[in-house]
Protein backbone atom coordinates (compact mmCIF):
# COMPACT_ATOMS: atom_id res chain seq x y z
CA UNK A 1 0.00 0.00 0.00
CA UNK A 2 1.32 3.55 -0.41
CA UNK A 3 2.52 5.90 1.78
CA UNK A 4 0.40 9.02 1.90
CA UNK A 5 1.38 11.96 0.60
CA UNK A 6 3.04 14.02 3.07
CA UNK A 7 1.87 17.55 0.99
CA UNK A 8 -2.04 16.15 2.17
CA UNK A 9 -1.17 15.20 5.84
CA UNK A 10 -2.94 17.14 8.63
CA UNK A 11 -0.16 18.79 11.08
CA UNK A 12 -0.74 17.37 14.24
CA UNK A 13 -0.35 20.70 15.15
CA UNK A 14 -3.92 21.55 13.76
CA UNK A 15 -5.66 19.84 16.35
CA UNK A 16 -9.31 19.96 16.19
CA UNK A 17 -9.99 23.86 15.30
CA UNK A 18 -13.84 23.28 14.79
CA UNK A 19 -14.13 21.80 18.44
CA UNK A 20 -11.84 24.56 19.87
CA UNK A 21 -14.34 26.88 18.56
CA UNK A 22 -17.20 25.43 19.56
CA UNK A 23 -15.62 25.31 23.01
CA UNK A 24 -15.06 29.13 22.88
CA UNK A 25 -18.73 29.63 21.53
CA UNK A 26 -20.28 27.86 24.26
CA UNK A 27 -17.72 29.48 27.07
CA UNK A 28 -19.42 32.66 25.77
CA UNK A 29 -22.77 31.30 25.99
CA UNK A 30 -22.41 30.38 29.58
CA UNK A 31 -21.34 33.54 30.75
CA UNK A 32 -24.09 35.53 29.21
CA UNK A 33 -26.46 32.95 30.70
CA UNK A 34 -24.70 33.32 33.85
CA UNK A 35 -25.36 37.18 33.59
CA UNK A 36 -29.21 36.40 33.02
CA UNK A 37 -29.23 33.87 35.51
CA UNK A 38 -27.64 36.41 38.58
CA UNK A 39 -29.85 39.13 37.10
CA UNK A 40 -26.83 41.44 36.86
CA UNK A 41 -26.22 42.83 33.32
CA UNK A 42 -24.57 45.74 33.49
CA UNK A 43 -21.28 45.93 35.08
CA UNK A 44 -21.04 47.42 39.22
CA UNK A 45 -20.13 51.12 38.74
CA UNK A 46 -17.05 52.74 40.56
CA UNK A 47 -17.90 56.16 43.21
CA UNK A 48 -16.59 58.37 40.32
CA UNK A 49 -19.25 57.51 37.85
CA UNK A 50 -22.38 56.15 39.93
CA UNK A 51 -22.00 58.72 42.83
CA UNK A 52 -21.99 57.01 46.42
CA UNK A 53 -21.84 58.72 49.53
CA UNK A 54 -18.26 60.31 51.74
CA UNK A 55 -17.35 60.41 54.86
CA UNK A 56 -14.93 62.44 56.48
CA UNK A 57 -13.53 61.28 59.86
CA UNK A 58 -11.38 64.07 62.52
CA UNK A 59 -9.07 62.33 64.96
CA UNK A 60 -10.12 62.69 68.30
CA UNK A 61 -7.65 63.37 71.34
CA UNK A 62 -8.02 60.77 74.34
CA UNK A 63 -7.43 60.88 77.86
CA UNK A 64 -3.94 60.40 78.59
CA UNK A 65 -2.73 60.37 75.44
CA UNK A 66 -1.81 63.68 74.40
CA UNK A 67 0.73 62.43 71.61
CA UNK A 68 -1.58 59.94 69.99
CA UNK A 69 -2.84 61.74 67.08
CA UNK A 70 0.34 61.01 64.83
CA UNK A 71 1.22 59.80 61.25
CA UNK A 72 2.06 56.09 62.29
CA UNK A 73 -1.62 56.21 64.41
CA UNK A 74 -3.20 57.66 61.42
CA UNK A 75 -2.17 55.53 58.63
CA UNK A 76 -2.83 52.24 60.75
CA UNK A 77 -6.28 53.42 61.41
CA UNK A 78 -7.09 54.36 57.74
CA UNK A 79 -5.64 50.40 56.60
CA UNK A 80 -7.92 48.96 59.38
CA UNK A 81 -11.00 51.25 58.08
CA UNK A 82 -10.19 50.09 54.60
CA UNK A 83 -10.65 46.42 55.47
CA UNK A 84 -13.78 47.20 57.82
CA UNK A 85 -15.22 48.76 54.47
CA UNK A 86 -14.11 45.69 52.81
CA UNK A 87 -15.52 43.24 54.89
CA UNK A 88 -19.04 44.93 53.56
CA UNK A 89 -17.96 43.49 50.58
CA UNK A 90 -17.12 47.29 48.90
CA UNK A 91 -13.54 46.73 46.69
CA UNK A 92 -13.88 50.12 45.25
CA UNK A 93 -13.95 52.27 47.91
CA UNK A 94 -11.20 54.70 48.88
CA UNK A 95 -10.05 55.11 51.91
CA UNK A 96 -7.36 58.06 52.81
CA UNK A 97 -5.79 60.27 54.77
CA UNK A 98 -5.86 63.91 54.39
CA UNK A 99 -4.11 66.49 56.35
CA UNK A 100 -2.77 65.70 60.04
CA UNK A 101 -6.07 64.27 61.65
CA UNK A 102 -8.80 63.80 59.36
CA UNK A 103 -9.58 60.68 56.94
CA UNK A 104 -11.62 60.63 53.63
CA UNK A 105 -13.93 57.08 53.14
CA UNK A 106 -15.61 57.29 49.63
CA UNK A 107 -18.31 54.52 49.46
CA UNK A 108 -19.66 53.76 45.79
CA UNK A 109 -23.37 53.42 45.43
CA UNK A 110 -25.56 50.05 45.76
CA UNK A 111 -23.41 49.49 49.26
CA UNK A 112 -25.52 50.29 52.47
CA UNK A 113 -24.71 54.12 53.31
CA UNK A 114 -26.40 53.55 56.78
CA UNK A 115 -24.75 50.24 57.64
CA UNK A 116 -20.70 51.31 56.26
CA UNK A 117 -21.87 54.63 58.24
CA UNK A 118 -21.99 52.46 61.70
CA UNK A 119 -19.26 50.41 61.23
CA UNK A 120 -16.53 52.75 59.70
CA UNK A 121 -18.09 55.93 61.75
CA UNK A 122 -18.23 53.23 65.25
CA UNK A 123 -14.19 54.08 65.23
CA UNK A 124 -12.82 54.15 69.17
CA UNK A 125 -10.89 51.40 70.65
CA UNK A 126 -12.95 47.82 71.30
CA UNK A 127 -12.55 46.51 75.19
CA UNK A 128 -14.28 43.91 76.74
CA UNK A 129 -15.84 44.83 80.01
CA UNK A 130 -17.27 42.98 82.87
CA UNK A 131 -21.32 43.64 83.36
CA UNK A 132 -21.89 44.84 86.70
CA UNK A 133 -25.54 45.70 86.50
CA UNK A 134 -28.20 46.16 84.17
CA UNK A 135 -31.65 47.63 83.31
CA UNK A 136 -33.78 48.55 81.02
CA UNK A 137 -32.81 51.26 78.49
CA UNK A 138 -35.65 54.10 79.75
CA UNK A 139 -34.69 56.68 82.59
CA UNK A 140 -34.57 54.97 86.53
CA UNK A 141 -36.73 57.18 88.82
CA UNK A 142 -35.25 57.96 91.66
CA UNK A 143 -38.02 57.55 94.66
CA UNK A 144 -37.63 53.46 94.57
CA UNK A 145 -35.93 50.79 93.48
CA UNK A 146 -37.05 48.93 90.52
CA UNK A 147 -39.83 45.56 91.64
CA UNK A 148 -38.25 41.93 92.30
CA UNK A 149 -40.31 40.46 90.27
CA UNK A 150 -38.34 41.15 86.49
CA UNK A 151 -35.16 42.85 84.92
CA UNK A 152 -34.15 44.31 81.92
CA UNK A 153 -34.49 42.60 78.93
CA UNK A 154 -31.01 41.01 77.94
CA UNK A 155 -30.94 40.66 74.06
CA UNK A 156 -27.50 39.98 72.41
CA UNK A 157 -26.47 41.65 69.12
CA UNK A 158 -28.25 38.90 67.07
CA UNK A 159 -31.36 38.43 69.59
CA UNK A 160 -33.39 40.77 67.53
CA UNK A 161 -35.34 38.02 65.59
CA UNK A 162 -35.33 35.41 68.38
CA UNK A 163 -35.44 37.17 71.55
CA UNK A 164 -32.69 34.59 72.97
CA UNK A 165 -29.95 35.31 75.00
CA UNK A 166 -26.17 35.21 73.84
CA UNK A 167 -23.89 33.16 75.26
CA UNK A 168 -19.89 32.81 75.03
CA UNK A 169 -18.75 29.46 74.24
CA UNK A 170 -15.81 27.68 74.21
CA UNK A 171 -13.91 28.16 70.49
CA UNK A 172 -14.55 24.42 69.36
CA UNK A 173 -18.22 25.52 69.23
CA UNK A 174 -19.56 23.13 71.90
CA UNK A 175 -21.86 24.41 74.67
CA UNK A 176 -21.14 24.71 77.54
CA UNK A 177 -22.53 23.06 80.74
CA UNK A 178 -25.61 24.62 81.80
CA UNK A 179 -26.31 26.63 85.13
CA UNK A 180 -29.26 25.82 87.54
CA UNK A 181 -32.38 27.24 86.84
CA UNK A 182 -32.35 29.69 89.73
CA UNK A 183 -29.76 31.50 87.90
CA UNK A 184 -29.90 31.33 84.57
CA UNK A 185 -31.79 33.77 81.85
CA UNK A 186 -34.96 32.98 80.61
CA UNK A 187 -35.62 32.29 77.31
CA UNK A 188 -36.62 35.81 76.74
CA UNK A 189 -33.03 36.93 78.16
CA UNK A 190 -34.43 38.57 81.17
CA UNK A 191 -31.60 39.21 83.44
CA UNK A 192 -31.86 40.44 87.03
CA UNK A 193 -30.05 43.65 87.87
CA UNK A 194 -28.10 44.53 90.97
CA UNK A 195 -30.59 47.13 92.25
CA UNK A 196 -33.10 43.66 92.07
CA UNK A 197 -31.21 41.89 94.64
CA UNK A 198 -32.72 42.88 97.66
CA UNK A 199 -36.36 42.92 98.08
CA UNK A 200 -38.85 46.35 99.71
CA UNK A 201 -38.10 46.20 103.38
CA UNK A 202 -40.63 44.47 105.47
CA UNK A 203 -42.44 43.04 102.65
CA UNK A 204 -43.20 39.21 103.15
CA UNK A 205 -42.44 36.62 101.39
CA UNK A 206 -44.96 33.50 100.77
CA UNK A 207 -43.57 32.23 103.57
CA UNK A 208 -43.80 35.20 105.93
CA UNK A 209 -40.73 36.08 106.63
CA UNK A 210 -39.27 39.42 105.21
CA UNK A 211 -36.38 39.06 103.33
CA UNK A 212 -34.49 39.47 99.96
CA UNK A 213 -35.29 36.45 97.40
CA UNK A 214 -33.70 33.41 98.18
CA UNK A 215 -33.14 32.21 94.42
CA UNK A 216 -30.94 35.37 93.58
CA UNK A 217 -27.36 34.63 94.89
CA UNK A 218 -25.53 37.52 96.53
CA UNK A 219 -22.68 38.99 94.97
CA UNK A 220 -19.31 38.54 95.42
CA UNK A 221 -17.49 41.53 97.23
CA UNK A 222 -16.37 44.28 95.43
CA UNK A 223 -19.32 43.85 92.88
CA UNK A 224 -21.41 46.93 94.66
CA UNK A 225 -22.18 49.77 92.32
CA UNK A 226 -20.81 53.24 93.41
CA UNK A 227 -23.46 55.45 94.71
CA UNK A 228 -22.03 58.22 91.91
CA UNK A 229 -22.09 54.87 89.37
CA UNK A 230 -25.32 54.54 90.52
CA UNK A 231 -27.20 57.98 90.31
CA UNK A 232 -25.55 58.16 86.74
CA UNK A 233 -27.52 54.91 85.79
CA UNK A 234 -30.51 55.93 87.04
CA UNK A 235 -30.41 59.48 84.99
CA UNK A 236 -29.64 57.43 82.03
CA UNK A 237 -31.69 57.97 79.41
CA UNK A 238 -31.17 55.36 76.20
CA UNK A 239 -34.38 55.65 74.69
CA UNK A 240 -33.62 58.44 72.31
CA UNK A 241 -30.61 58.15 69.46
CA UNK A 242 -29.29 61.67 70.66
CA UNK A 243 -29.44 60.30 74.33
CA UNK A 244 -27.58 57.50 73.59
CA UNK A 245 -24.69 59.64 71.20
CA UNK A 246 -24.30 61.30 74.35
CA UNK A 247 -23.61 58.63 76.61
CA UNK A 248 -21.25 56.98 73.66
CA UNK A 249 -19.87 59.75 73.45
CA UNK A 250 -19.08 60.10 77.38
CA UNK A 251 -18.02 56.64 78.12
CA UNK A 252 -15.53 56.45 74.69
CA UNK A 253 -13.61 59.33 76.21
CA UNK A 254 -12.98 57.71 79.87
CA UNK A 255 -10.17 55.87 80.91
CA UNK A 256 -10.20 51.88 80.05
CA UNK A 257 -9.45 51.69 83.78
CA UNK A 258 -12.49 53.43 84.89
CA UNK A 259 -15.50 52.05 85.09
CA UNK A 260 -18.39 53.30 83.05
CA UNK A 261 -22.20 53.27 82.50
CA UNK A 262 -22.92 52.70 78.48
CA UNK A 263 -26.03 52.06 76.81
CA UNK A 264 -26.84 49.34 74.43
CA UNK A 265 -26.87 50.28 70.68
CA UNK A 266 -30.99 50.02 70.27
CA UNK A 267 -31.72 51.44 73.63
CA UNK A 268 -33.38 48.26 75.22
CA UNK A 269 -30.83 48.39 77.90
CA UNK A 270 -28.25 50.41 79.88
CA UNK A 271 -25.72 49.10 82.08
CA UNK A 272 -22.80 50.01 84.13
CA UNK A 273 -19.46 48.12 82.97
CA UNK A 274 -16.38 47.39 84.90
CA UNK A 275 -12.68 48.14 83.77
CA UNK A 276 -11.31 46.94 80.46
CA UNK A 277 -10.54 43.03 80.85
CA UNK A 278 -9.29 42.54 77.62
CA UNK A 279 -8.96 45.20 74.83
CA UNK A 280 -9.52 45.20 70.98
CA UNK A 281 -6.02 45.16 69.64
CA UNK A 282 -5.69 41.36 71.76
CA UNK A 283 -8.56 40.00 69.05
CA UNK A 284 -6.83 38.61 66.34
CA UNK A 285 -9.58 37.84 64.17
CA UNK A 286 -13.89 37.33 64.22
CA UNK A 287 -16.03 35.42 61.80
CA UNK A 288 -19.66 34.61 61.10
CA UNK A 289 -20.55 31.12 60.90
CA UNK A 290 -23.07 29.05 60.03
CA UNK A 291 -23.40 25.78 62.70
CA UNK A 292 -25.20 23.29 60.93
CA UNK A 293 -23.80 20.73 63.36
CA UNK A 294 -24.81 21.92 67.07
CA UNK A 295 -28.04 23.30 65.50
CA UNK A 296 -27.15 26.85 67.03
CA UNK A 297 -27.77 28.75 63.53
CA UNK A 298 -25.25 31.60 62.99
CA UNK A 299 -22.54 31.94 65.21
CA UNK A 300 -19.37 34.36 65.68
CA UNK A 301 -16.36 32.82 66.18
CA UNK A 302 -13.36 34.73 68.15
CA UNK A 303 -9.79 33.87 67.94
CA UNK A 304 -7.05 35.97 70.42
CA UNK A 305 -3.66 36.63 70.16
CA UNK A 306 -1.19 34.19 73.10
CA UNK A 307 -1.78 37.14 75.65
CA UNK A 308 -5.15 38.07 74.90
CA UNK A 309 -6.38 34.28 75.19
CA UNK A 310 -4.52 34.50 78.74
CA UNK A 311 -6.65 37.64 79.65
CA UNK A 312 -9.78 36.32 78.24
CA UNK A 313 -9.31 32.81 80.22
CA UNK A 314 -9.05 34.99 83.45
CA UNK A 315 -11.78 37.39 82.75
CA UNK A 316 -13.91 34.14 82.14
CA UNK A 317 -13.39 32.20 84.78
CA UNK A 318 -14.02 35.28 87.10
CA UNK A 319 -17.55 35.92 85.64
CA UNK A 320 -18.39 32.32 85.76
CA UNK A 321 -18.64 32.29 89.05
CA UNK A 322 -20.74 35.19 89.32
CA UNK A 323 -25.02 35.40 89.12
CA UNK A 324 -26.72 37.17 86.59
CA UNK A 325 -26.17 39.74 85.11
CA UNK A 326 -23.00 39.58 86.34
CA UNK A 327 -21.62 36.60 84.37
CA UNK A 328 -21.65 39.27 81.36
CA UNK A 329 -19.16 40.55 79.60
CA UNK A 330 -20.07 43.74 77.57
CA UNK A 331 -18.89 44.32 74.13
CA UNK A 332 -17.74 48.17 74.28
CA UNK A 333 -17.37 50.01 70.73
CA UNK A 334 -17.51 53.78 70.89
CA UNK A 335 -18.89 54.06 74.24
CA UNK A 336 -22.15 51.97 73.12
CA UNK A 337 -22.21 47.77 73.98
CA UNK A 338 -22.75 45.85 70.84
CA UNK A 339 -23.23 42.93 72.37
CA UNK A 340 -23.31 41.39 76.01
CA UNK A 341 -22.97 37.54 76.23
CA UNK A 342 -22.83 35.63 79.44
CA UNK A 343 -20.32 32.89 80.31
CA UNK A 344 -21.07 29.46 81.69
CA UNK A 345 -17.38 28.39 82.46
CA UNK A 346 -13.86 29.54 82.26
CA UNK A 347 -12.66 29.32 77.92
CA UNK A 348 -9.17 28.88 77.73
CA UNK A 349 -7.20 28.07 74.57
CA UNK A 350 -7.78 31.63 72.46
CA UNK A 351 -10.68 31.09 70.88
CA UNK A 352 -14.34 31.42 72.07
CA UNK A 353 -18.09 31.50 70.35
CA UNK A 354 -20.87 33.80 70.40
CA UNK A 355 -24.25 31.98 69.67
CA UNK A 356 -27.52 33.23 70.70
CA UNK A 357 -30.09 34.11 67.83
CA UNK A 358 -28.19 35.66 65.37
CA UNK A 359 -29.11 36.42 61.68
CA UNK A 360 -26.26 36.39 59.19
CA UNK A 361 -26.59 40.25 59.13
CA UNK A 362 -25.86 41.06 63.06
CA UNK A 363 -23.21 37.94 62.99
CA UNK A 364 -21.72 39.40 60.37
CA UNK A 365 -21.96 43.04 61.46
CA UNK A 366 -20.49 41.94 65.21
CA UNK A 367 -17.50 39.64 63.25
CA UNK A 368 -16.77 43.03 61.44
CA UNK A 369 -16.38 44.87 64.55
CA UNK A 370 -14.53 42.42 66.64
CA UNK A 371 -12.19 41.98 63.80
CA UNK A 372 -11.58 45.67 62.43
CA UNK A 373 -12.32 47.69 65.85
CA UNK A 374 -9.45 47.89 67.45
CA UNK A 375 -8.05 51.40 65.93
CA UNK A 376 -5.04 52.94 67.88
CA UNK A 377 -7.29 56.73 67.76
CA UNK A 378 -10.98 57.68 68.47
CA UNK A 379 -13.00 59.51 65.56
CA UNK A 380 -15.65 61.25 64.55
CA UNK A 381 -17.64 62.10 61.52
CA UNK A 382 -17.27 65.56 60.87
CA UNK A 383 -19.21 65.32 57.15
CA UNK A 384 -21.30 62.98 55.19
CA UNK A 385 -22.15 63.88 51.18
CA UNK A 386 -23.96 62.38 48.44
CA UNK A 387 -21.08 62.39 45.62
CA UNK A 388 -23.15 62.52 42.26
CA UNK A 389 -22.19 60.93 39.19
CA UNK A 390 -22.47 64.06 36.86
CA UNK A 391 -18.40 64.74 36.75
CA UNK A 392 -17.50 61.16 36.05
CA UNK A 393 -20.21 60.43 33.62
CA UNK A 394 -18.78 63.60 31.23
CA UNK A 395 -15.53 62.08 31.55
CA UNK A 396 -16.62 58.78 30.79
CA UNK A 397 -18.72 59.95 27.86
CA UNK A 398 -15.73 61.67 26.77
CA UNK A 399 -13.83 58.60 27.63
CA UNK A 400 -16.23 56.45 25.13
CA UNK A 401 -15.65 58.96 22.31
CA UNK A 402 -12.12 58.68 22.10
CA UNK A 403 -12.46 54.92 22.69
CA UNK A 404 -14.36 54.87 19.83
CA UNK A 405 -12.45 56.88 17.44
CA UNK A 406 -9.41 55.14 18.12
CA UNK A 407 -11.10 51.84 17.58
CA UNK A 408 -12.38 53.13 14.19
CA UNK A 409 -8.50 53.65 13.78
CA UNK A 410 -7.80 50.66 14.06
CA UNK A 411 -10.31 49.28 11.92
CA UNK A 412 -9.74 51.37 9.00
CA UNK A 413 -6.30 50.35 9.34
CA UNK A 414 -6.59 46.82 9.74
CA UNK A 415 -8.53 46.89 6.14
CA UNK A 416 -6.38 48.87 4.72
CA UNK A 417 -3.66 46.54 5.41
CA UNK A 418 -4.66 43.32 6.19
CA UNK A 419 -8.17 43.48 4.06
CA UNK A 420 -9.93 39.68 4.25
CA UNK A 421 -7.81 39.46 7.64
CA UNK A 422 -8.76 42.60 8.83
CA UNK A 423 -11.77 40.26 9.21
CA UNK A 424 -10.34 37.42 11.33
CA UNK A 425 -9.12 40.42 13.69
CA UNK A 426 -12.62 42.10 14.00
CA UNK A 427 -14.35 38.58 15.15
CA UNK A 428 -11.63 38.03 17.59
CA UNK A 429 -12.02 41.50 18.95
CA UNK A 430 -15.76 41.09 19.20
CA UNK A 431 -15.08 37.85 21.19
CA UNK A 432 -12.57 39.56 23.67
CA UNK A 433 -15.12 42.23 24.25
CA UNK A 434 -17.85 39.60 24.70
CA UNK A 435 -15.47 38.05 27.71
CA UNK A 436 -14.85 41.06 29.42
CA UNK A 437 -18.29 42.61 29.43
CA UNK A 438 -19.74 39.65 31.24
CA UNK A 439 -16.63 38.55 33.30
CA UNK A 440 -16.73 42.26 34.69
CA UNK A 441 -20.43 41.93 35.25
CA UNK A 442 -19.95 39.06 37.03
CA UNK A 443 -16.96 39.98 39.26
CA UNK A 444 -19.71 42.59 40.97
CA UNK A 445 -21.89 40.46 42.51
CA UNK A 446 -18.95 37.98 42.84
CA UNK A 447 -15.86 40.04 44.29
CA UNK A 448 -17.44 43.25 44.18
CA UNK A 449 -15.77 44.52 41.89
CA UNK A 450 -16.80 48.23 40.22
CA UNK A 451 -15.51 49.93 36.86
CA UNK A 452 -14.65 53.18 37.72
CA UNK A 453 -13.29 55.35 35.06
CA UNK A 454 -9.60 54.20 35.04
CA UNK A 455 -10.55 50.82 34.60
CA UNK A 456 -12.35 51.88 31.50
CA UNK A 457 -9.16 53.47 30.43
CA UNK A 458 -7.19 49.84 30.83
CA UNK A 459 -9.99 48.65 29.10
CA UNK A 460 -9.29 50.84 25.84
CA UNK A 461 -5.75 50.46 26.38
CA UNK A 462 -6.58 46.34 25.59
CA UNK A 463 -7.48 47.15 22.48
CA UNK A 464 -4.38 48.18 21.15
CA UNK A 465 -2.52 45.15 22.92
CA UNK A 466 -5.10 42.75 21.74
CA UNK A 467 -4.65 44.35 18.06
CA UNK A 468 -0.96 44.23 18.34
CA UNK A 469 -1.25 40.41 19.05
CA UNK A 470 -2.73 39.55 16.20
CA UNK A 471 -0.52 41.45 13.91
CA UNK A 472 2.27 39.71 14.94
CA UNK A 473 0.73 36.89 14.11
CA UNK A 474 -0.64 37.77 10.33
CA UNK A 475 3.25 39.31 9.69
CA UNK A 476 4.40 35.72 10.53
CA UNK A 477 1.96 33.94 8.14
CA UNK A 478 3.19 36.71 5.44
CA UNK A 479 6.51 35.72 6.15
CA UNK A 480 6.06 32.71 5.75
CA UNK A 481 4.12 33.75 2.15
CA UNK A 482 7.00 35.26 1.32
CA UNK A 483 9.12 32.32 1.19
CA UNK A 484 7.37 30.75 -1.10
CA UNK A 485 4.81 28.56 0.40
CA UNK A 486 1.43 28.13 0.76
CA UNK A 487 -1.18 29.39 3.04
CA UNK A 488 -1.79 25.90 5.11
CA UNK A 489 1.95 25.36 5.94
CA UNK A 490 2.22 29.03 6.16
CA UNK A 491 0.14 29.53 9.26
CA UNK A 492 1.30 26.35 10.99
CA UNK A 493 4.70 27.41 10.70
CA UNK A 494 4.07 31.18 11.81
CA UNK A 495 2.25 30.03 14.73
CA UNK A 496 5.41 28.60 16.72
CA UNK A 497 7.04 31.99 16.61
CA UNK A 498 4.40 34.21 16.68
CA UNK A 499 3.19 32.27 19.99
CA UNK A 500 6.43 32.76 21.25
CA UNK A 501 6.29 36.64 20.43
CA UNK A 502 2.70 37.18 22.35
CA UNK A 503 3.63 35.48 24.95
CA UNK A 504 6.09 37.49 25.89
CA UNK A 505 4.50 40.25 24.91
CA UNK A 506 1.53 39.51 27.45
CA UNK A 507 3.79 38.54 30.22
CA UNK A 508 5.08 41.94 30.04
CA UNK A 509 1.81 43.42 30.47
CA UNK A 510 0.53 41.60 32.91
CA UNK A 511 3.68 41.76 35.04
CA UNK A 512 3.58 45.78 35.27
CA UNK A 513 -0.41 45.04 35.78
CA UNK A 514 0.00 42.75 38.52
CA UNK A 515 3.19 45.26 40.32
CA UNK A 516 0.99 48.27 39.69
CA UNK A 517 -2.29 46.51 41.28
CA UNK A 518 0.21 45.68 44.17
CA UNK A 519 2.07 48.69 45.07
CA UNK A 520 -1.28 51.62 44.79
CA UNK A 521 -4.67 51.73 46.06
CA UNK A 522 -7.86 53.31 45.54
CA UNK A 523 -8.58 53.97 41.32
CA UNK A 524 -5.45 53.25 40.32
CA UNK A 525 -5.91 49.29 41.14
CA UNK A 526 -9.19 49.83 38.92
CA UNK A 527 -6.86 50.16 36.14
CA UNK A 528 -4.50 47.51 37.01
CA UNK A 529 -6.88 45.06 37.77
CA UNK A 530 -8.68 45.72 34.09
CA UNK A 531 -5.36 45.83 32.11
CA UNK A 532 -4.32 41.82 33.63
CA UNK A 533 -7.44 40.83 33.10
CA UNK A 534 -7.72 42.09 29.17
CA UNK A 535 -4.22 40.73 29.61
CA UNK A 536 -4.69 37.28 30.40
CA UNK A 537 -7.98 37.47 27.99
CA UNK A 538 -5.68 38.51 24.82
CA UNK A 539 -4.00 34.91 25.59
CA UNK A 540 -6.95 33.12 25.52
CA UNK A 541 -8.49 34.65 22.71
CA UNK A 542 -5.23 34.16 20.46
CA UNK A 543 -5.06 30.69 21.46
CA UNK A 544 -8.56 29.56 21.61
CA UNK A 545 -10.43 31.33 18.95
CA UNK A 546 -7.46 33.69 16.36
CA UNK A 547 -5.25 30.44 15.91
CA UNK A 548 -8.20 28.02 15.00
CA UNK A 549 -10.37 30.33 12.92
CA UNK A 550 -7.15 30.97 10.54
CA UNK A 551 -6.85 27.44 10.01
CA UNK A 552 -10.26 26.81 8.69
CA UNK A 553 -9.65 29.92 6.66
CA UNK A 554 -6.87 28.41 5.40
CA UNK A 555 -9.05 25.77 3.71
CA UNK A 556 -10.91 27.86 1.98
CA UNK A 557 -10.30 28.66 -1.60
CA UNK A 558 -10.80 33.01 -1.25
CA UNK A 559 -7.66 32.51 0.83
CA UNK A 560 -5.61 29.79 -0.01
CA UNK A 561 -5.61 30.98 -3.41
CA UNK A 562 -4.39 34.40 -2.68
CA UNK A 563 -7.11 36.54 -3.84
CA UNK A 564 -5.92 40.07 -3.60
CA UNK A 565 -8.80 40.98 -1.85
CA UNK A 566 -7.54 38.46 1.19
CA UNK A 567 -4.40 40.22 2.56
CA UNK A 568 -2.68 37.04 1.53
CA UNK A 569 -1.78 37.48 -2.27
CA UNK A 570 1.56 36.74 -2.63
CA UNK A 571 2.23 38.73 -5.53
CA UNK A 572 1.56 41.50 -3.75
CA UNK A 573 3.55 40.13 -0.59
CA UNK A 574 6.33 39.68 -3.41
CA UNK A 575 6.54 35.83 -2.22
CA UNK A 576 9.34 33.59 -3.97
CA UNK A 577 9.74 31.27 -6.18
CA UNK A 578 7.45 28.22 -4.62
CA UNK A 579 9.62 26.03 -2.46
CA UNK A 580 9.69 22.21 -3.63
CA UNK A 581 11.83 19.46 -3.28
CA UNK A 582 12.34 16.80 -5.78
CA UNK A 583 14.99 14.51 -6.65
CA UNK A 584 16.78 15.08 -10.20
CA UNK A 585 14.43 18.46 -11.29
CA UNK A 586 14.62 21.51 -10.11
CA UNK A 587 11.20 23.55 -9.34
CA UNK A 588 8.80 24.05 -12.85
CA UNK A 589 5.42 24.74 -10.90
CA UNK A 590 4.59 27.71 -9.47
CA UNK A 591 2.66 25.86 -6.79
CA UNK A 592 3.54 22.95 -4.33
CA UNK A 593 2.48 19.39 -5.01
Amino acid sequence: MAAPKKGRRTPASQGHPGRTLILVLIAMVGLIGGMFYSGTLTPRLGIDLAGGTSFTLAAQNQPGRPNAINETNMKTAADIMERRVNGLGVTESEVQTQGSNHIIVNIPKGTDAKQARDQVGTTAQLGFRPVLTTTAGTKTPEPKPSPSQGGANGKGKGDKASGAKSKVQPGSGQNASSQSPSSKPTTQGRAVTDSLKKAPSGKPTPSGKPSAPPAQPTPPAGADIPPALQKQLNALDCSTKKSRAAAGAKAANTKPSDPIVACKEDGAQKYVLGPVGVEGTDVSGAKAVFDSQQGQGWIVQMDFTSEGGKKFGDITGKLAAKAPPQNQFGIVLDGAVVSSPSVDKAIMGGGATISGGFTQQSAEDLGNMLSYGALPLSFKIDDETTVTAALGGEQLHAGLIAGAIGLALVVIYLVAYYRGLALVALASLGVSAVLTYTIMTLLGPAIGFALNLPAVCGAIVAIGITADSFIVYFERIRDEIREGRTLRPAVERGWPRARRTILVSDFVSFLAAAVLFAVTVGKVQGFAFTLGLTTVLDVVVVFFFTKPLMTLLARRKFFSDGHPWSGLDPKRLGAKPPLRRRRGAAPTQTKEA
